[in-house]
Parts: C-alpha cells; structure tokens; sequence
C-alpha cells in the first residue's frame, strides 16, 4: 500500500485490553511507512495517559475495557486534547454503543470484523481530517437521524445559514472532501475551508462527522455526489 505522504508520519496510540489484538493491529499498522504505534493501552485509563504522554494523531479505540470504558475515554481525550482523530474499533455493532461514540466525538466507528485495509484507510482518512465508519453501520445512522429529523424540523440555526452554507452543509454530508467541494462549486480549497469553519462555528459542531449529523437531524438532505 502506497503512503499518501511520504515525510508525514501519523502518530497511533492502539487502546484494547486484548495483548494479542494490540499486537496484531500494530503488525498491521507499522507495516505502512507513513504510520508509527506510538504507544498501547489496555484500559481506558492508560489510554488517556497514553495520549497525554505521546500526542498521537489517532488513536484505535476498543469499547469495552476495564476502569474507564473506550467511550468514556473518548469524551475525555476530546476535552483535554479536541485535536485528536479518534476510531471506534470494537465487536459491538449495536446501536447504543455507535450513537453514543459518535455524541463523544468519535470520528470513526469500525468492527473488529474489518479487513485491515479498511483500517488502515481510517487512520489516514481520520488523520486528513475526514471520518470513516463501518459499512454496515451507516445504514443505521442515516436511519435513526432521518427518523429524529421528522421531529426536529427546521431550526433557528439553519434558518440562518446562507444559500452557499446550506450548499456546503449539504455536499459535507454528501462525504465530499473540501477538494471535492472546491470542484464542485468552483472555489479554491482554501476558500473552502475558511466556509467550513465559519459554518461549523455557525451550527456549534466541531468537525465534518458532527456536521453530517446536524444536517440530517435537521432535515438537509445530502446533495447527491
């Protein structure tokens, strides 16, 4: 697999109380050029030091561990360090445990079930700034956020977007990249992130995953890529 950026290094933290996964997923990942396991954890307190410690970009994120459970951990890495890329990587495909890592600010959510590919990809998608999550589960959160736009309907917040934030809102949860988006509307990329971070302090969210989930429990349909 070639790296997207040969002199850029993406910082791991892999936390899992399972030694021998822990040690399978940083086979995986330290066989990329571009991705260093910088520390593990098996619990989710060892993982919030872990990452005070190392300041990784990403972290790999089991759920169920012991002291501190990885959702709980996510909500307090995010507090201390917002910065932070962090992945859902668990055997829990309820709907509970995804809606929940997602309120936490996770920006990806995978199944063990995974190819290694996929998570390899997460990591340099999450890293880039963008989110990934599992195929199976997507289905999942379009369907539960659709059924809360019914009842949430249009909000203040949106009545006050402009015709080109309510375009770029949408064409976020389409899962255009700002490139992506730069193309489509005939901007330059920088133009276009500059866009996204007034719309994003607009709506009060922090990042294009939460972005995707405003716009469609609030009734804006994604633009069709």
């Amino acid at each position: 697999m070639t790296a997207p950026n040969a002199t850029a290094t993406i910082k791991v933290v892999i936390a899992d109380d399972h030694s021998l996964f822990r040690q399978g997923l940083r086979m995986i990942l330290e066989a990329e050029r571009d991705i260093k396991v910088v520390a593990e954890a098996s619990t989710g307190l060892a993982v919030q030091k872990a990452v005070a410690e190392t300041q990784p970009d990403v972290v790999l994120m089991d759920i169920t561990m012991p002291v501190t459970d990885g959702v709980s951990a996510t909500r307090e890495i995010l507090r201390v360090k917002p910065d932070t890329g962090i992945i859902i990587l668990t055997m829990h495909h309820e709907d509970g445990h995804l809606f929940q890592a997602l309120r936490a600010g996770a920006r990806g959510y995978l199944l063990k079930t995974s190819k290694a590919t996929d998570v390899v990809a997460a990591v340099r998608a999450v890293y880039a700034g963008g989110s990934l999550m599992d195929p199976s589960m997507t289905a999942k959160v379009i369907d539960e956020f659709s059924r809360l736009s019914d009842r949430a309907g249009v909000s203040e917040g949106i009545g006050t977007l402009s015709d080109t934030e309510m375009q770029l809102l949408r064409l976020v949860a389409a899962g255009l990249s700002n490139k992506e988006i730069a193309e489509r509307l005939c901007y330059a990329e920088r133009t276009i992130k500059n866009r996204l971070s007034v719309l994003f302090e607009k709506i009060n969210v922090r990042d294009r995953t939460q972005a995707a989930v405003y716009a469609i429990t609030h009734g804006v349909l994604p633009s069709e890529s």
